[in-house]
């Protein structure tokens, strides 16, 4: 994974993935994310061997903060 990829094709060639401690143990619809890449490779749990999507540690912070404030509407 190069610094200006935005997609590794096969996720499962990545380690350290993890899903959030308020996903369920239905292993559903969850995002996870892989730590220690130097930026923050996204994936699908239901997929592990699909795409994962790259984003900056900086942009990945600044959503997830976003989240945290609400400033996302809700369904």
């Amino acid at each position: 994974m190069g610094s200006t990829d935005p997609a590794v094709a096969d996720a499962s060639a990545l380690t350290g993935w993890f899903k959030s401690s308020y996903s369920g143990p239905s292993n559903g619809d969850c995002l996870e994310v892989a730590r220690g890449h130097g930026h923050v490779p996204v994936r699908d749990s239901k997929d592990p061997h699909g795409p994962a999507l790259v984003f900056e540690t900086a942009a990945w912070s600044s959503f997830i903060s976003a989240v945290k404030r609400g400033e996302f509407p809700t369904t």
